[in-house]
Formats: structure tokens, C-alpha cells, sequence
């Protein structure tokens, strides 16, 4: 075929609120800022997306969409070496990658979506579905709110579920037994402290989150503390796995992470560490090490490559993203028994850009 250059880039970005106040350990909010990128090419159009804030889309606007318009379509790395290149001056954690992010989910759209393949079979398939867990459980939730929105996941067969703590350590108990109490014991309960305890109150803690049956404890203390992470994995208990990494927006990021014995399972998002290019290449460095990688949030974005990376262990299907997925975007895919499966008769993501209903929540 021809090469197909790409011949637009256009950028837009929405608020929503949420449906009630959000909170973890360590952070409030209540709303949402997702940055929607749509690359064109050879009458095709791709579509990729970031939760950031809206100087991401100015940053794709002045600086990015330069780089990208022109490129050949076909060749997403090449691309991205160019847009990873042309942010030297300007930092590469933070906006500058998830600003690459959004460009680059948008392109490899774009790329299966030229080829008429969905993007699992561009990628190459690993398995059939990608497991999910149910998250949410926010510290804003009385105990009631919280016990039916991690007991209806228990209901619909999600075999896990992850609610936030580290506000208040007593209080946690008090929660995270009574999540336990609305899931029952089938069902594996994760916690999430957003890096909200000292190293020897995540150690406590994680003593007696075990009683509970806690199997998952995620950022204990601060993902930047990697001594920290790796004091409280050799000594929380022996069924309990430390994670880390959502905030890694490049490899060297994981690589140290993963040097320093940090984590039993890395995460990342490929909202923020690179797109699918740069999530690939922590799970390069999750296979050599021997761990498992697990994604962060965005469920809908890491439906395909969940299938096609062979050290994935599983999704965050976050509440509040799943929410405004199902709001902004047509072939949003509904799980089923913990797991979401690709619809094999839609190319690319199987994504299609609502934009009259986002018209309302537009910023930028």
C-alpha cells in the first residue's frame, strides 16, 4: 500500500463532575478532565485520550501536532521517537508524557483502523479477555455508600475489588472490615493508601489488613520512597503483594523501580507512561523480571493491549473512568463474569468518539 501520511491532529478536552464528592489517602476532587485526541489518515481516524490537565492539550496544540502531521501513519514508533525528541528541553515526566500518550493511543487507532484489524490482532493476542478489578471505595464514602458499590461488583461476579484508604489509620479497620463484610470471602479485597502512611504505620496496617483477608496493598507508602515500598514487601505478610507505579511516565521510572525490589506487581497507565509504546516497554521490563503487570484506570484504553501483553495480570476498572467512558464514547465494552472481552468486528479500539453528548463538558 502507499505509506499513508498523517494529514491532521486535532485536540479538544472535557471536564465532568462526578456523581459525588471523590477522595483517597492523600487527595480530593470532584470532577474530571479528560484531554481526546483524533489523528487523521488516508480517510481513516484514530482516537486516543489522557485524564490530564488541559495544558496537555495546549502543549499538543503549539508543540506536538507539529512533530506528528506528516509522519507516516504506519510507523507509530517512529513517531513516537520524534515526539520523545522534541520534548528534551521541556521535561519528560508529567504533561510532556501524557500529552505522547494520548498522540500515541491515537495513532496505533489509527494504524488498525488503516488496516481494517482490531488492535489486539495489530498487537498480536495473548489471550481472550482482560481480567478486570472493581475500583473505587473512596474515603468520601459513608460506609453504606461504600458497602453497595463494592457489594454490587461482588454481585456481578467481579472476583476483586480495590477501595481507597489513609485518611484516618483506626478508621480504615472499621472500612476495610466492612467492605469485607459486603463482598463476602469469595471475593479478593485490594487496598489503596495513595502513599498516605509513614513506613511503619503501612507496616502495622498491613498486618492488619491481613486478618481481613487484604491480598492487594497498593502505594503504602509514597511511590517515590522505593526503600520504603521494598521494606514493607519483604516484610508484609506472605499473601500480600505491594504495587506501585501508576505514576511512571517513562521506562528509566520503572527500570529503578524495579532494580530497587519495589513491587511484587508494577503498574502502569498508558494514559500517562508513553501510550501502548511506552506500556509495552515496561512490560518488556516486567517479563525480564519476572513480575506481573497490572494497568491503571482508563479500563476502555487498556482493553486491547491487556489481551496482547503476555505478564498481564490485570485492569483497574475505575469507577469514575468507566462512568465518563460510557458517557463520551460508543463500543465501550461491559464486563462480564471480572472480564472484558474485545469486539473482534470492530476495528482499532472499537471506539467512537459521542461528540455531541461531550460537547457540553468542553473546555478547551
Amino acid at each position: 500500500m502507499n505509506v499513508a501520511r498523517v494529514e491532521n491532529l486535532t485536540v479538544s478536552a472535557y471536564t465532568i463532575p462526578t456523581d459525588f464528592p471523590e477522595s483517597d489517602g492523600t487527595y480530593d476532587w470532584n470532577s474530571t478532565t479528560i484531554v481526546v485526541v483524533e489523528a487523521e489518515a488516508g480517510g481513516a481516524r484514530g482516537l486516543g485520550y489522557t485524564y490530564a490537565d488541559t495544558s496537555t492539550a495546549t502543549l499538543i496544540n503549539d508543540h506536538l501536532k507539529k512533530i506528528v502531521i506528516g509522519c507516516d501513519a504506519m510507523s507509530v514508533r517512529g513517531a513516537w521517537n520524534a515526539m520523545v525528541h522534541s520534548i528534551r528541553n521541556l521535561g519528560r515526566p508529567g504533561i510532556c508524557s501524557m500529552a505522547i500518550s494520548a498522540i500515541d493511543t491515537a495513532l496505533w487507532d489509527l494504524k488498525a483502523n488503516l488496516l481494517d484489524l482490531p488492535l489486539v490482532k495489530l498487537f498480536g493476542r495473548a489471550r481472550e479477555t482482560t481480567p478486570i478489578y472493581g475500583s473505587g471505595g473512596f474515603t468520601s464514602y459513608s460506609i453504606e455508600r461504600l458497602q453497595k458499590q463494592l457489594g454490587d461488583w461482588a454481585k456481578q461476579k467481579i472476583p476483586r475489588v480495590k477501595m481507597k484508604i489513609g485518611r484516618d489509620a483506626n478508621l480504615d479497620l472499621a472500612r476495610v472490615a466492612a467492605a469485607r463484610e459486603a463482598i463476602g470471602d469469595d471475593v479478593a479485597l485490594f487496598v489503596d493508601a495513595n502513599g498516605a502512611y509513614s513506613r511503619k504505620q503501612a507496616l502495622a496496617q498491613a498486618e492488619e489488613f491481613s486478618e481481613i483477608g487484604v491480598t492487594w496493598f497498593e502505594e503504602p507508602v509514597s511511590s517515590d520512597d522505593l526503600e520504603g515500598l521494598r521494606l514493607i514487601r519483604d516484610r508484609a505478610p506472605a499473601g500480600m503483594e505491594i504495587a506501585a507505579g501508576e505514576y511512571g511516565y517513562d521506562i528509566d521510572y520503572f527500570r529503578r523501580m524495579l532494580e530497587a525490589g519495589a513491587v511484587d506487581v508494577l503498574q502502569a497507565d498508558a494514559t500517562r507512561c508513553g501510550g501502548f509504546t511506552g506500556f509495552f516497554q515496561a512490560a518488556a521490563l516486567c517479563q525480564a523480571n519476572h513480575l506481573s503487570l497490572s494497568a491503571h484506570c482508563a479500563p476502555a484504553l487498556h482493553l486491547h493491549i491487556g489481551c496482547a501483553v503476555s505478564c498481564f495480570r490485570h485492569s483497574e476498572y475505575f469507577y469514575d473512568h468507566a462512568r465518563i467512558e460510557k458517557m463520551l464514547f460508543d463500543g465501550v465494552i461491559e464486563p462480564v463474569s471480572g472480564e472484558l472481552r474485545p469486539d473482534l468486528t470492530r476495528a482499532g479500539l472499537g471506539l467512537e468518539f459521542k461528540r455531541a453528548d461531550a460537547q457540553k463538558f468542553t473546555i478547551q
